[in-house]
């Protein structure tokens, strides 16, 4: 068997279960469930099985299936390697979490069906070799959702959220579809290891910036960027499973997309300083309305906006491995939330409080993130500063302001001794996680991937911005109990948790309001 063909027994044998189960698409479907958690097990099988050939063989970027190379196609390297296991392993999670979740509803089988066919076509896509089985499967993977966000087709949010997921999925569709024409015309291929290799090797067809520019919309589309983040605080309607599923590449294949077109996107700083503005905005934008939400999963959705935010910013400052490190970690990471968001009601009434919490003036704020910010410094020199961007560095800096919040409660005047320490440790494991991190990211990646770019004068503007912004908004949650009370903060806690109402806007405009069926 041709080792490129490996991946593709992972989607194959999911579509097969997925036959299965909408042939018995009723309650308490004999079988079906076995049978869908058994495919998906072997799809994480198949995964790992596909990283193992790629560290003995090496990536095969050519195509083993179709007519001229136009046809289903596969790319085995670190990025599609990488997403294949996260996404099989996610994927097998929730489908054996959705057996026992989904016991009893009257559409169970059709509901797991669904499930492995969207987990199927999200791995066609991972593994995407040219462009056509690319955009199929982009659009394939929205099509899907749409069914899984439909479920209970009765309830008038959930309408609301899919015509408002179709719309925005339609339109990211046909920048992808634009911009693979202009990628197939300005390098002559429809290869998708053939383009990076041409635009690695720095050649610039007038094209290309325009097709960078799609690229970047239908990754912000995909990714929830705000003004267009709406649809996914509301997919809270569907079954928890397909909330966890999201994050099985599908929230996730926005900055996949960029990752894989990563030599096309350096051809287009303008483009990239774009995603910086929009994600940066929407990881703060989406951080503080996570903050004001009542409800446990409207609160993770706003947090997946954010993330996503983060994501896509770390895409536009050209810090791609840690961009793709991110995915993995956020996944996981969130995927768990959503699925364990049901105890979180058993988990409050069971904390006991442990009494007056320290709260920080501001000389304790100062000193907090003066220390935060000498111990990153610190390491970062033992770590070695001047083999690593400004990007890889502004961002360190940008993380470590979430240290300085912990700090500044361990060196307010009535916090104890211990959690002064605690917080001091927190510190120094960041900064040395960070570096760890990132070296290894890069490491995986090198001659995948290609490296940061120097920044220019547009790139520095952007940065100073970033570590204001970010900057201002740690030193504001760490002084929180300084000016919670003030009434300014209570109307800015109302318009956070209507989103500043951008989403409500977006309802206006489509006619969402006077929703009576689905499209």
């Amino acid at each position: 068997m041709p080792y490129d063909l490996i991946p593709l027994i992972a989607p194959a044998i999911l579509l097969l279960a997925a036959g299965f189960a909408f042939t018995r698409p009723g309650r308490r479907p004999r079988f079906v469930p076995k049978v869908t958690e058994a495919a998906a097990l072997i799809a994480l099988a198949v995964a790992i099985l596909s990283a193992g050939v790629l560290m003995l063989q090496g990536a095969g970027t050519g195509p083993v299936l179709g007519i001229a190379g136009a046809g289903l196609s596969t790319r085995l390297d670190v990025v599609s390697v990488t997403m294949l296991v996260l996404v099989s392993f996610v994927g097998w999670v929730v489908v054996r979490y959705s057996a026992a979740y989904l016991d009893g509803e009257a559409r169970q089988g059709a509901f797991l069906g669904w499930m492995v066919t969207t987990l199927a076509v999200v791995l066609l896509l991972v593994q995407a070799g040219n462009l056509v089985h690319l955009v199929v499967a982009w659009i394939a993977t929205s099509l899907c959702l749409h069914r899984l966000i439909l479920f209970y087709d009765d309830r008038r949010n959930a309408i609301r959220a899919a015509r408002k997921k179709y719309i925005v999925a339609r339109i990211g569709d046909v920048a992808l579809i634009g911009a693979s024409v202009l990628l197939a015309i300005g390098f002559g291929s429809l290869d998708i290891a053939t383009i990076l290799a041409s635009a690695g090797e720095g050649s610039v067809p007038a094209a290309a910036p325009w097709a960078a520019g799609l690229i970047a919309l239908a990754a912000i589309l995909k990714s929830a960027q705000f003004p267009m983040h709406g649809w996914l605080t509301e997919v809270m309607e569907a079954p928890t499973p397909v909330s966890a599923l999201l994050h099985a590449g599908v929230i996730n294949a926005g900055g996949f997309i960029l990752i894989r077109f990563a030599d096309v996107m350096l051809l287009s700083p303008g483009v990239l300083a774009v995603l910086v503005m929009i994600g940066g905005f929407t990881a703060l934008f989406g951080g503080l309305a996570m903050l004001a939400q009542p409800a446990v999963k409207t609160s993770l959705a706003w947090s997946t906006i954010a993330q996503m935010g983060f994501m896509i910013m770390q895409c536009g400052l050209a810090l791609f491995p840690l961009a793709l490190l991110h995915i993995v970690a956020h996944s996981l990471y969130k995927a768990h939330a959503f699925l364990a968001s049901g105890t979180a009601v058993d988990l409050v009434a069971a904390i006991r409080r442990p009494g007056p919490i320290a709260i920080p003036d501001s000389r304790a704020v100062a000193r907090a993130f003066a220390l935060a910010l000498t111990i990153y410094v610190v390491i970062g020199f033992a770590f070695g500063f001047d083999s690593k961007s400004p990007q890889a560095i502004a961002l360190g800096a940008i993380l470590i302001f979430g240290v300085a919040y912990l700090l500044a409660q361990g060196l307010a005047d009535a916090a104890p001794r211990v959690l002064t320490q605690r917080t001091a440790i927190y510190a120094i494991t960041a900064s040395v996680s960070y570096f760890l991190l990132q070296i290894g990211a890069e490491w995986l990646t090198a001659g995948t991937l290609p490296a940061t770019p120097s920044p220019g004068p547009l790139e520095w503007a952007l940065l100073v911005l970033a570590l204001f912004s970010f900057g201002l908004v740690a030193i504001a949650q760490a002084t929180f109990p300084l000016w919670a009370y003030h009434p300014a903060a209570a109307g800015l806690r109302v318009h956070l948790s209507n989103g500043l109402y951008a989403n409500a806007i977006f309802d206006r405009l489509i006619g969402n309001w006077s929703l009576r069926r689905s499209d």
